[in-house]
């Protein structure tokens, strides 16, 4: 019996490559998560008095990330 634990297959990539119309949609959403990102990062930073949490970039990157590939699934 193989042992694939030890030397797994290669994978093979799926999914279409990331273009120019993907780069568009998400700055797009990037940037309108943008506000509601920094909103939320405020808010979370007072209630919970501390700096130790994902930045309004790192949220908002985050959120444009989930989405703009839930918009070509379509």
């Amino acid at each position: 019996m193989t042992d694939m634990a030890s030397n797994p297959p290669p994978r093979r990539r799926h999914g279409r490559r990331r273009g120019a119309e993907f780069a568009l949609y998400f700055t797009l959403i990037f940037l309108l998560a943008l506000p509601a990102a920094c909103f939320g990062w405020a808010r979370d930073v007072i209630r919970r008095r501390t700096l130790n949490m994902l930045g309004p970039l790192a949220r908002a990157w985050a959120e444009a990330d989930r989405m703009t590939p839930v918009i070509f699934s379509v």
